[in-house]
C-alpha cells in the first residue's frame, strides 16, 4: 500500500448523493481479485456510451463527453469532491480498488458508507468528511476556477484551498498510522514478526508432538 503524507492534487467533481458501489465499478468487473486493474473501467456506466465487459480494451470505446471525468480540465484528478453517503450498496472490496487505480488518493464528501469507509482506509484511499456547507463551498469555489486543487495535509490534518484557507478534518489516530506507513492489515500483522516467529519457536519446544508427522 503506498504511503500518504501529504497530497496536492487536481480536483474533480461526482455531483450526486448516494453514488452507490455498483456504480464505481459495476458488477460484472467483480470477477479479479487482482486488486488492480480497475481503473479503466471506474464509474463505467457513466464514463462510455456502450456496454463494459471484462477484458476489454476501453481505449477504443466510445466515450460519453459528458461525464465529468472525460472532460479535459479534470484530467490527472486524483482527488474526488462528492456528495452524501458516497459508497453505499454492496459491500465489495473492488470499488477502492478501482478509485485508487484510477489514480484517486482522497474523497472528499459529507457521509460515507460504512463498509466502503473502512474498506478504502485499508487500500490506501483518504476519506474526508466535512460539513454540507463546507463540501458546497468547495463545489462552488471548483466550478468557479479550471485547474482548482487543494493539498491534503494529512500529518496536520488540514486541507489548504488555493485562496489560503485551512480547512481542519478528522481522521481516526490508527487509520492515519496506518496511512502515513503504507500498512494494510497485513502489514501491520508483519510488524510483530519477531514476536510471532518467538511465539511459533516456544510453541514447537513446548509441545513438539503437534508437529509431528
Amino acid at each position: 500500500m503506498q504511503k500518504f503524507v501529504r497530497k496536492a492534487g487536481l480536483v474533480a467533481p461526482m455531483d450526486r448523493a448516494n453514488v452507490d458501489t455498483d456504480l464505481i465499478i459495476p458488477k460484472q468487473f467483480l470477477k479479479s481479485i487482482k486488486r488492480s486493474g480497475f481503473g479503466p473501467n471506474l464509474f463505467d456506466e457513466l464514463r462510455y456510451l456502450d456496454e463494459g465487459f471484462p477484458g476489454q480494451d476501453c481505449s477504443q470505446r466510445p466515450k460519453n463527453p459528458d461525464f465529468v471525468l472525460n472532460q479535459p480540465r479534470y484530467q490527472g484528478a486524483s482527488v474526488l469532491l462528492a456528495r452524501a453517503n458516497f459508497g453505499c450498496g454492496s459491500s465489495r472490496e473492488h470499488a477502492p480498488w478501482a478509485l485508487e487505480d484510477f489514480g484517486f488518493r482522497v474523497v472528499i464528501a459529507p457521509s460515507f458508507a460504512d463498509i466502503f469507509f473502512n474498506n478504502a482506509f485499508k487500500n490506501g484511499l483518504l476519506l474526508i468528511t466535512l460539513s454540507d456547507e463546507k463540501v458546497e463551498q468547495l463545489f462552488a469555489e471548483l466550478y468557479a476556477h479550471e485547474g482548482y486543487r487543494l493539498d491534503i495535509d494529512l500529518a496536520n490534518q488540514v486541507i489548504n484551498t488555493p485562496s489560503g484557507e485551512s480547512i481542519a478534518f478528522e481522521v481516526d489516530a490508527f487509520r492515519k498510522y496506518c496511512l502515513e506507513n503504507g500498512l494494510d492489515d497485513i502489514g501491520i500483522t508483519l510488524e510483530q514478526a519477531d514476536a510471532i516467529r518467538t511465539f511459533e519457536a516456544r510453541h514447537r519446544a513446548s509441545q513438539p508432538w503437534l508437529f509431528r508427522g
